[in-house]
């Protein structure tokens, strides 16, 4: 029954966001961690732009936030897979408040948004 309610408010909370107009950032602030030895990286990408966190390739298809709240609620549209192979890890939209409703699944590396990048006077 717990799960019902949480799966429900949820379900609210994101109707509720989803009616806010966003705007898109040029880009994003993610942050990777090495589960196996506790290294953490900030990095910055542009959309469109792919690079390297630890052991995983992160393509950014776009960041998006309120577009009455430049500093509120980023969602990233994120591509993950394993450098050197194809197989996508996670392809999705990842909320930074929320980052384990739609979390990337792996044994050692995790990514999440941290914020998006606003223009310069946001």
């Amino acid at each position: 029954m717990k799960q019902i309610a949480l799966i429900a408010a949820l379900l609210t909370a994101t109707a509720a966001t989803a009616q806010q107009k966003a705007t898109s950032g040029p880009g994003a602030m993610l942050r990777g961690l090495d589960k196996v030895n506790g290294q953490t990286v900030d990095v910055e990408m542009q959309n469109g732009q792919t690079q390297a966190v630890f052991g995983l390739d992160v393509a950014l298809g776009d960041c998006r936030y309120p577009a009455d709240n430049p500093t509120g609620d980023a969602f990233a549209y994120l591509t993950i897979w394993e450098k050197g192979k194809t197989d996508q890890l996670f392809d999705g939209w990842m909320i930074a408040t929320s980052p384990a409703l739609n979390a990337l699944d792996h044994s050692r590396y995790d990514v999440w948004v941290i914020r998006c990048i606003t223009p310069s006077g946001d």
